[in-house]
């Protein structure tokens, strides 16, 4: 099996697995990953990723341009802006509406800056700082523009009212990435006004240095 086959067979696999127990519902979510060549595999517009067809996923080639499979995800602006401000860093992109992380979005004390509180070392060193955005009307290329403001400086936002979007350097990882965000969500909600002791500066700083 050549590298472009076992990438399509890994989105289909980890998008179920998500599917599978809960992340995302529907025909709700959606996975980029990049190829050797430059080019990129996207998950179809208005899929369910538990019922994902490896051989129908929309192939882009280097240059951008839909060259294979069905037509892909609307969401394409908000991936795309991920691969341009990221570079090397963004080799996959997971975008999920995950009940949790939605949940805690629309709070009205929600922090826009740093929207998970620090409970665990594994949302800061896989997630750092998630940046809150605004609500946009699902497709919206203002997404994008939104996401090209923060010049690559965050590797996972929240949309308001929407869902999580992660990016990392393989797509496993970004999975691993939102799953944390998402669980890290769950957490805030269950310890919400119960005063939970939260890892300090000092910790925070000792996760994130060099």
């Amino acid at each position: 099996m050549n590298a472009e086959n076992q990438m399509r067979e890994e989105i289909c696999r980890l998008a179920k697995s998500l599917f599978e127990r809960g992340f995302t519902c529907g025909g709700s979510g959606n996975i980029s990953a990049r190829l050797e060549d430059g080019g990129m595999l996207v998950t179809p517009t208005g899929s369910c990723m538990g019922w994902l067809d490896p051989a129908r996923l929309s192939k882009f080639d280097a240059s951008g341009q839909l060259v294979d499979g069905d037509k892909p995800t609307k969401e394409m602006p908000l991936h795309t802006a991920f691969y341009d401000t990221r570079g090397s860093k963004a080799g996959a992109v997971v975008h999920l509406h995950s009940t949790h992380s939605v949940a805690l979005s629309i709070l009205p004390d929600a922090n826009t800056d740093n929207f998970l509180p620090p409970i665990t070392p594994y949302s800061i060193m896989q997630c750092g700082r998630v940046k809150l955005l605004p609500y946009f009307r699902p497709g919206d290329p203002q997404m994008g523009e939104a996401v090209r403001e923060l010049e690559g400086q965050r590797s996972a936002v929240m949309l308001a009212n929407h869902g999580p979007v992660v990016s990392a350097a393989s797509l496993k990882s970004a999975v691993y990435a939102i799953e944390e965000l998402e669980e890290t969500a769950k957490l805030a909600l269950l310890t919400r006004n119960l005063n939970p002791n939260l890892l300090t500066e000092e910790q925070i700083a000792e996760l994130v240095s060099p």
